[in-house]
């Protein structure tokens, strides 16, 4: 990853990108001049207004940069904003009054759902609540066949009768999903024009636009979030341009999508359901900023906040993308970055049940009041207190001074909270809070990389987030990776990733055939319109044909299957051979075997189309000179074999490339601590991060 090593003071090199994630305790922001230096800057998020985080920062970079917000903004090329405002509509339920218009018979699809239980074992635990009751579930006659043809024509006058209940009832935002839309969405695309002469309201969400997918109640679901948040997320988008751009921003932001690719706030502004994983998605650009240029690295990506822990598997160089996403019990269809994560970070608090039982999370003590030791007013204790009593954080100012940390608070909180109900020490009670997320963490992991067919221990993981490198090589050795990769820029991983993340878009056509017996020559029929989709739409971002890399996808499943397997295919010319093999292959990693001559079923087309960004290399570093000498000596408790030691403590600064330490230790970074246990060797990479070595002193 590039260098922090340039000093704040240092003149910048225009123009330069910035890249701003929102996380639930810290708004993070990365900027990258032509030279390839690096600046990292932190403020406290605004979880009641996203858009005075974003500000804020900016404000505190400008000021330490000393220069002016407009000075800031006038020599931005490029402004990638990585956003939580539609994750947190739907977990506050705080989006709009929803309407929706399906077929009749089908009223009730979007509130039976699938009639699973994710546990097996609960029979109780009630669905969450549907965001569009019955009253406003309205249908429409008119039907589409299994092949796409037209059984019964639309009825318009059904559309304008709900139209007249939407006035009455307030609604704000209508989602259409018309059966078999995903074969034919020219009925929806009616009842969308219709909408346009007899209902005054703005937002309307056809599911064949938003995702043309085969699957009724998860075509309507996404159909249906996409209504409940696009109002307050286009318009909050809208309006941060626009104070962007009045602040001398030359051109609009790019979000982050949930793909890990970025878009045009113009181009997301009617799918805003694309950004539920806006932030975390980056993590997909960090990756490959840790692995050399063309290398088809395998890494695991733990980054941890200050509420989440965001778990991700680079295998070959790319990370997996799922359809099936739930948000807070919501099913959605949307293309994403697979991404696996739990309520463990260091604003997580720990606390002791009724019978006695220590826990760490899943719930967090958010941005405030904060960990105990931020003296906000918060009481609980937390991880980040639990790292004060046992050495390993440094009283006093935390990511470049955003916080301070106190001691004697975080110390109180443990001992009044956990110490004393379970009988122990607080420094025995501060190294069960530890022992137990990391627990915690290396069951998140595991859940990305063995249970997806991977073995970790050929993996580097990568271990970000402002906590990460505190817990990387811990859960490194549980997992027997041999090698964890520290970034200098841990602190701001996602936000540093929004400025290594090309121009994504991604587009799906439902197409049915056997694989074997498909005919070529449809297939580049069907492929044809959808890729001309994706480079309109990358032209209107400013990208020319040779600025834009196509790829081709196609969703396979064996006879009867429920699910398919996505695989890629060649641009051009289809192999059917080599289809199968790369689906077998897949399906083997998956479930563990395949079926020596099945019948092979095409079920969906897929077409990704990418920007691609020009990238400045970093600037390189000079090697070590010299052993660097520690900046003072700390007592430490290490892990339980060990107990308690002396540690030496090291000023991230003072560490460049070829440096070599063994551990235990720590390193102090502006955004982050790396800690390193014994019999580990940390070694300063070629790019300037903290690669350790596990067990490789011994």
């Amino acid at each position: 990853m590039d260098t922090l090593h340039s000093a704040l003071a240092a003149p910048l090199v225009p123009p330069w990108r910035i890249g701003v994630d929102v996380g639930g305790t810290f708004t993070d922001m990365v900027l990258r001049d032509a030279a390839g230096a690096v600046r990292i800057f932190k403020s406290p998020s605004v979880p009641a207004d996203p858009s005075e985080g974003v500000l804020g920062v900016l404000r505190l970079a400008a000021k330490q940069l000393d220069i002016t917000l407009t000075a800031l903004l006038r020599d931005c090329a490029l402004f990638v904003h990585g956003s939580t405002v539609a994750t947190n509509t739907i977990l506050e339920k705080k989006g709009a009054k929803v309407g929706l218009l399906t077929t009749e018979g089908f009223r009730d699809s979007l509130e039976i759902r699938r009639g699973i239980r994710e546990n097996q074992w609960d029979h109780r635990s009630p669905f969450p609540e549907v965001l569009v009751p019955r009253y406003l579930r309205l249908p429409v006659r008119g039907r589409i066949g299994a092949g796409g043809e037209e059984l019964k024509p639309l009825e318009p006058e059904d559309v304008d009768a709900a139209a007249k209940v939407f006035a009455a009832e307030g609604v704000e935002s209508v989602a259409v999903c018309l059966f078999n839309s995903f074969l034919d969405g020219s009925h929806e695309r009616a009842v969308g024009g219709r909408l346009a002469q007899s209902w005054k309201g703005k937002w309307v969400s056809l599911s064949s636009d938003v995702m043309p997918t085969m699957g009724e109640y998860e075509r309507g679901s996404t159909a249906v979030v996409n209504a409940y948040v696009a109002p307050k997320v286009s318009s909050y988008l809208h309006a941060l341009d626009e104070q962007l751009r009045q602040f001398g921003l030359p051109r609009s932001l790019l979000l982050l999508q949930s793909n890990g690719g970025a878009v045009s706030v113009d181009q997301v502004a009617a799918r805003p359901v694309m950004l539920v994983l806006s932030g975390p998605a980056a993590g997909v650009g960090a990756l490959k900023g840790c692995a050399a240029p063309g290398e088809k690295a395998n890494l695991i990506s733990m980054e941890i906040g200050g509420t989440s822990c965001d778990v991700m598997v680079m295998a070959g160089g790319d990370v997996a993308v799922t359809d099936a996403l739930t948000i807070d019990g919501y099913h959605l269809t949307t293309p994403s970055v697979e991404i696996h994560t739990v309520g463990a970070g260091g604003g997580t608090i720990a606390w002791v049940d009724d019978a006695g039982l220590l826990h760490v999370g899943p719930q967090g003590a958010g941005a405030r009041p904060g960990p105990a030791a931020y003296g906000l007013g918060g009481e609980n204790p937390t991880v980040t207190d639990a790292q004060l009593v046992l050495g390993r954080l440094r009283p006093g100012p935390l990511a470049g001074g955003a916080v301070t940390l106190d001691a004697k608070l975080a110390r109180q909180a443990v001992e009044t909270r956990l110490a004393k109900p379970l009988g122990l020490s607080v420094e025995d009670a501060a190294a069960g809070v530890i022992r137990l997320l990391e627990q915690n963490l290396l069951h998140a992991v595991e859940r990305l990389s063995i249970e997806r067919g991977h073995n970790p221990a050929t993996f580097t993981l990568v271990a970000a987030g402002g906590a990460g490198p505190m817990h990387g090589t811990a859960v490194a050795r549980a997992l027997g990776s041999r090698r964890a990769l520290l970034p200098r820029a841990a602190g701001a991983f996602c936000a540093m990733g929004m400025l290594q993340s090309d121009v994504r878009q991604d587009y799906l056509q439902v197409f049915l055939g056997d694989l074997d017996k498909v005919d070529a020559s449809a297939l580049e029929t069907a492929f044809a319109p959808v890729e001309a989709r994706a480079h309109e739409a990358l032209a209107k971002d400013g990208f020319g044909k040779d600025e834009v890399v196509i790829e081709r996808e196609a969703d396979l499943r064996y006879e009867g299957q429920q699910w398919p397997v996505r695989v890629g295919v060649a641009a051009k010319g289809f192999d059917a051979a080599a289809a199968r093999k790369a689906f077998e292959t897949e399906h083997q990693r998956l479930f563990g075997h395949i079926q020596p001559g099945g019948r092979i079923e095409i079920t969906a087309l897929r077409v990704v189309g990418r920007g691609k960004l020009d990238w400045t290399p970093p600037a390189v570093q000079p090697p070590q000179q010299g052993t660097p000498k520690p900046r003072e000596t700390r007592k430490v408790w290490i892990d339980p074999a060990t107990g308690w030691r002396d540690v030496p403590v090291y000023d991230g600064a003072d560490l460049a490339p070829g440096c070599k330490l063994k551990g235990p230790l720590l390193v102090e970074e502006r955004t982050t601590t790396a800690f390193v246990g014994p019999n580990d060797l940390l070694e300063v990479d070629p790019r300037d991060d903290f690669l350790v070595h596990v067990g490789g002193a011994a």
